[in-house]
């Protein structure tokens, strides 16, 4: 007998914990920009995250399985974006990453990963989850290093590093084997190697940044500011914090970019410890109702699905946390649901959406 599809099959506990999440966000936007030309910023983040909640609904009614059938069309159009950005993107700080549209800056890049998320769970669960072979995995390679190479002479190292996760866990779930893994991970060794000496993959700044956290004092004044800011402001939060709009380092404007990639930092410095561990146990348990959720999916294609978001959440969460406290270099990633940004909020919920969307068919036939 078919059981119809209906919202009270919702993971509405996972929600509240989101709806959490973006309201501290508000907040902190709210008070981290009041003093600055940012201000007024955190009206433009609740008409994203009102947006991003129809878009999550919306999206977790359409049969996952169309969604996949669709993928490979998708795909191709956001290759065709991201060629787009690089022919007439919209120039920001020297890198072209968003494509005018009216008032609005649209981000292509950040789309990409819900794609690849569709993309790869489309290719490996045609597999049949059986071992794969070295051309499945070079295929598999192929898919997502397209993307990222059109990304990385954007220039934007940092979503290019955010699909890696996406492949990762396709190819751990997908059947791949401890020999196969070994080989790509020394491979990977030597070509990281050479992309470094060579000089022409990545360029100074981005070297800089990727080695200025090991030690950040050598150039307080340079490539070093921001983690040093940061420190300063985690540090100077104590167990309590400093208050709402108390931040020294955040309403000085010492801390770069408060109210989107060292959002974080800002509210540690305002909220202290507690307020710091609260948000890392929101995005814990977050992460384990998605991971939970996959487990009971409906077939291989929906908990793929599943995983791919939860890859993403987490190296985005991992990166992000971890360079605000000096333990990861900056590389300019968003920290999902905090950060401001349309495109990386939409993204998120339309991801969420997904993940959704297989929960609500796991008993429909």
């Amino acid at each position: 007998m078919r059981r119809f599809l209906s919202f009270r099959d919702f993971d509405w506990a996972m929600l509240i914990m989101v709806l959490i999440l973006c309201t501290l966000s508000v907040l902190e936007i709210y008070s981290a920009t009041m003093h600055t030309k940012y201000a007024g910023f955190y009206i433009k983040q609740l008409y994203w995250i009102t947006g991003g909640l129809v878009f999550m609904f919306i999206f977790s009614k359409i049969d996952y399985h169309r969604l996949l059938d669709w993928a490979p069309w998708a795909y191709g159009v956001c290759l065709v974006a991201l060629v787009a950005v690089k022919l007439v993107g919209h120039r920001v700080l020297g890198a072209k990453r968003w494509i005018s549209i009216g008032p609005m800056h649209f981000q292509p890049s950040e789309w990409v990963k819900l794609i690849l998320i569709l993309v790869i769970a489309r290719y490996f669960a045609n597999l049949g989850g059986r071992s794969l072979s070295w051309k499945e995995i070079f295929k598999a390679f192929a898919l997502v290093g397209l993307p990222m190479l059109l990304v990385l002479i954007q220039p934007d190292l940092g979503t290019t590093l955010t699909y890696t996760p996406i492949l990762i866990v396709g190819l751990f779930l997908g059947g791949i084997n401890l020999r196969q893994s070994l080989i790509l991970l020394t491979c990977g060794a030597v070509i990281a190697v050479g992309a470094w000496s060579s000089g022409k993959v990545l360029k100074p700044y981005q070297k800089d940044r990727l080695t200025s956290f090991i030690n950040p004092g050598s150039d307080p004044r340079g490539s070093g500011y921001q983690l040093l800011q940061s420190k300063i402001a985690v540090g100077s939060g104590g167990i309590w914090g400093k208050g709402m709009a108390r931040g020294t380092q955040t309403q000085g404007d010492f801390l770069p970019i408060p109210h989107a990639d060292f959002i974080f930092a800002a509210f540690s410095e305002e909220h202290g410890f507690v307020g710091a561990i609260f948000v890392l146990l929101l995005y814990f348990f977050i992460l384990m109702r998605l991971i939970q959720n996959a487990q009971i999916a409906a077939d291989l294609p929906g908990s793929l699905i599943i995983m791919g978001v939860v890859a993403v959440l987490t190296f985005q969460i991992a990166v992000n946390v971890g360079m605000v406290i000096g333990f990861m270099p900056v590389t300019g990633i968003p920290l999902p649901l905090m950060s401001y940004g349309g495109s990386s909020v939409l993204f998120t919920f339309l991801a969420l959406g997904a993940a959704m969307n297989v929960r609500m068919r796991r008993f429909v036939n």
